[in-house]
């Protein structure tokens, strides 16, 4: 049986890999959650799961919490550090990051000193901090398996080939839904509101993801996380628009072939892909059928109208801090969108000039990393950038 510990176990992520654990008593066992400030649910997860360790992220809230479960025999943490604990936990095997943003990187690499298994949801904790990330997996006996599905699929597809250095893969292809405003031009998106821009017609996803896949920042993402996942440079890491949302990535081989791996869009399949590998469990999740879904289509990205994906492309060749500046200002965008502030269209233009104005620090250290995140996030904010 393993151990798992789950960072973010109220959200979209967490909730459905609890689900999966439900299912699998008999494989998994959970000894730590955490929140940032939905104790109500967090409470309800505890009663039934009985986790060793539990946090919230909020100090108003981990009061709340801490006052609910007087008598129990529980250790409640707060903050990062709190997640870190639970993290680096002794009793913790897989650690399941899918808390969203910079909020995961810490306590990734305390996990990873501990040399714990990270099942790793969290897109933030390579975009920003790749580089610290690997170096420290250099030093430590520790493995990341990803959740997210289209890396998980390319994680499937490079088992196919016996060199796991990428000598023998010519490239990776990396599927997008197009989101909801596949096919719209710039002028169409103007007056595009939060509502709209949270309707992803495939997968159910929280507000910060579902966003990214509107403007297909979350790709952009993705290619950064896999340049780090799977040692590949960019120039070989394609994106390609697939609406089905079937094919969950491909791997082309330098002899031609192409593996991919298709399934239905439910995140529990990749959860427990991670929480399992290496083995493969049975499962009561719906399976493909291919009759009906007879129709793939493709198409290329239309990087003109989603600009986004263009500069995370551009961040993750220059390296260093300046992918930690497009993720960071992207969050704050984001945020600022979802609060009516500003416009969806510009959310491509604050990214781009915060990036044009920053000084890069070539090869980071975490603090590095975390001024960069700190200071981008200050300057959009303030709108000293735009």
């Amino acid at each position: 049986m393993k151990n798992i510990s789950i960072l973010g176990s109220t959200g979209s992520i967490g909730t459905q890999a609890l689900d999966v654990i439900r299912n699998n008593r008999d494989e998994f066992r959970v000894v730590g959650l955490s929140t940032n400030k939905n104790i109500d649910l967090l409470y309800e997860q505890i009663n039934e799961f009985k986790p060793l360790y539990v946090a919230a992220m909020d100090d108003t809230s981990c009061d709340l919490l801490k006052a609910k479960l007087i008598g129990k025999n529980i250790q409640v943490y707060s903050g990062i550090d709190g997640l870190s604990k639970i993290a680096e936990s002794n009793e913790t095997d897989i650690l399941l990051t899918a808390v969203v943003g910079m909020v995961g990187l810490i306590p990734t690499l305390k996990a990873i000193e501990k040399e714990k298994t990270i099942a790793l949801a969290n897109k933030e904790t390579l975009v920003s901090g790749g580089y610290v990330i690997n170096e420290a997996l250099k030093r430590h006996n520790s493995t990341i398996i990803p959740v997210d599905s289209e890396h998980c699929a390319i994680h499937q597809c490079l088992s196919c080939s016996e060199d796991y250095n990428g000598l023998d893969v010519n490239k990776l292809i990396i599927t997008a839904s197009g989101g909801p405003f596949r096919g719209k031009k710039k002028d169409e998106l103007l007056n595009v509101t939060p509502e709209m821009a949270l309707k992803h017609p495939n997968w159910n996803m929280g507000k910060k993801i579902s966003i990214d896949s509107a403007t297909l920042m979350n790709k952009g993402l993705e290619v950064i996380e896999a340049h780090w996942l799977f040692n590949m440079d960019f120039d070989k890491i394609d994106v390609i628009v697939h609406p089905q949302s079937i094919i969950h990535s491909m791997v082309e081989y330098i002899d031609g072939a192409i593996i991919a791996q298709l399934g239905v869009a439910d995140m529990r399949t990749p959860i427990l892909y991670a929480l399992s590998y290496p083995k493969r469990l049975k499962t009561n999740i719906e399976h493909l059928d291919l009759l009906k879904n007879r129709n793939l289509t493709f198409e290329e990205p239309d990087i003109e109208t989603f600009r986004c994906l263009h500069l995370a492309y551009e961040a993750g060749k220059v390296g260093g801090t300046m992918p930690s500046v497009l993720n960071a200002a992207n969050e704050a965008c984001v945020d600022l969108f979802l609060k009516g502030t500003i416009k969806f269209t510009e959310i491509p233009y604050i990214i781009e000039d915060t990036m044009m104005k920053h000084k890069n620090v070539l090869y980071p250290n975490l603090d590095d990393i975390i001024e960069a995140d700190k200071q981008t996030r200050q300057q959009v904010y303030k709108g000293l950038r735009w």
